[in-house]
């Protein structure tokens, strides 16, 4: 056998995601790159290890018992990587960290300079809905995770980022001058939602119910992208974050309508549960992050302010 790490680490991923496609994003990876090198490893064993059934990926009884060979083989290659650079005096090991699908225009910021000035570390950030940052923080498969709504069902503990401003918004070239209720634009125009598990669907639908808001038409896509997109291409309004759509509000491929009650405001947390014993490099980014994130949330998010 002559298989690679590359190949290993590949396809744990796609065994974790079930997924060829969700593993080539998780990997940064396009989909004919992922399904080749899966190939290549299935090549070398005469057992199959996943199966496709209906068009859905399936992992075999032998698939399984090789991804938690995979795993322990890239645990411990990670561990000796992790060895060395401790012997050199590194700051050395894994930061895990679940954002929810909005904070990565927000976390990488908050990360970049303390990454770069310690080489060692591993950063793995799994970018999801609120409903899996939620889990994976419950079954303490994280260090930290980063939210704007705040679970109630957890015992935790935060560090409060940025505040976070969520507007109505539209494609630039619908006219909204002569409307003076929500309910009269919703009587035409659908709003277009985030999928259940969204912290900020959970977010808009607490705003629809507290203004008594009707809603004749609506839409659901699964991605904060995706409703980004739609609002663009004119199929709908939507209530999104303004931190990821500050370069197509320059752009003026979108325009915030002015309403009261609006934005409606949050806070994007770190948060960690509550007496959760940190490693050395968890808790070396907890102590950066309490001395600078006032710096640079100063310094990269200036523009925040003008809205």
């Amino acid at each position: 056998m002559n298989y690679t790490l590359h190949q290993l680490q590949i396809f744990l991923k796609v065994v974790k995601t079930q997924s060829v496609t969700k593993a080539s994003e998780v990997l940064h990876l396009t989909q004919p790159a992922v399904s080749i090198q899966l190939k290549n490893f299935q090549d070398q064993f005469d057992i199959p290890l996943t199966e496709v059934v209906g068009r859905r990926l399936y992992v075999t009884d032998f698939g399984n018992e090789i991804a938690e060979v995979a795993e322990k083989i890239i645990n411990q290659v990670e561990a000796i990587n992790f060895k060395t650079m401790a012997y050199k005096g590194q700051l050395t090991g894994r930061l895990k960290i679940s954002i929810v699908s909005t904070g990565k225009y927000i976390m990488p910021f908050f990360l970049a300079d303390f990454i770069k000035e310690h080489s060692g570390i591993e950063l793995q950030m799994d970018v999801t809905n609120k409903s899996g940052v939620i889990s994976s923080l419950e079954k303490n498969e994280v260090d930290f995770a980063l939210v704007s709504v705040l679970p109630t069902t957890l015992n935790i503990e935060k560090l409060d980022l940025l505040q976070n401003k969520l507007y109505l918004v539209s494609d630039s070239k619908t006219d909204f001058k002569d409307a003076t209720d929500l309910n009269e634009i919703f009587k035409e125009i659908p709003l277009i939602y985030r999928e259940k598990g969204s912290g900020t669907r959970q977010t808009m639908e607490r705003f629809i119910e507290r203004n008594a808001v009707i809603i004749q038409k609506k839409m659901e896509l699964t991605s904060n992208e995706a409703v980004k997109q739609a609002v663009i291409a004119g199929l709908g309004c939507s209530i999104m974050p303004l931190i990821g759509i500050k370069n197509e509000l320059s752009n003026q491929e979108l325009q915030i309508i002015p309403f009261k009650g609006l934005p409606i405001k949050t806070t994007w947390s770190l948060i960690w549960l509550k007496g959760k014993k940190h490693g050395p490099v968890a808790a070396a980014l907890l102590d950066y992050m309490h001395k600078e994130k006032d710096n640079i949330v100063k310094e990269k998010f200036n523009w925040y302010e003008n809205y």
